[in-house]
């Protein structure tokens, strides 16, 4: 074990005594080592943060083109509904009686090509 005072003016280890007889020499590259081990880490961590980042960007960017289809799609389904509302209110119940036939008709068949494939 090493004992070291702290230089706050310096922010360096100086080392004040060692054991089994263990060099300055030695103890600094332990530190240069440990020190580029660090920087190592720290590259890797800043690499890691950058692609977070990035990834994060798409995202977002996804997010809000799905947004904004999600708006179109809804402005479309709105103004369908309100014709076929318009429709019922117009006494065309023939129509409606057809429209309804047609849809479950295709509901029909979507579910046998679903369940036979």
């Amino acid at each position: 074990t090493y004992a070291y005072v702290w230089n706050m003016s310096a922010r360096r280890p100086h080392q004040i005594a060692s054991v089994n007889g263990t060099s300055q020499e030695t103890l600094e590259e332990e530190n240069r080592e440990l020190e580029e081990q660090m920087a190592h880490k720290v590259a890797v961590l800043k690499s890691l943060s950058i692609d977070m980042g990035d990834e994060v960007r798409g995202h977002n960017k996804l997010l809000g083109t799905m947004n904004s289809e999600f708006d179109a799609t809804g402005g479309l389904l709105s103004s369908s509904m309100k014709r076929v509302k318009a429709m019922s209110l117009a006494g065309h119940n023939r129509w409606m009686f057809l429209l309804i036939l047609f849809i479950l008709f295709v509901c029909f068949v979507l579910y046998y090509l679903i369940r036979w494939r």
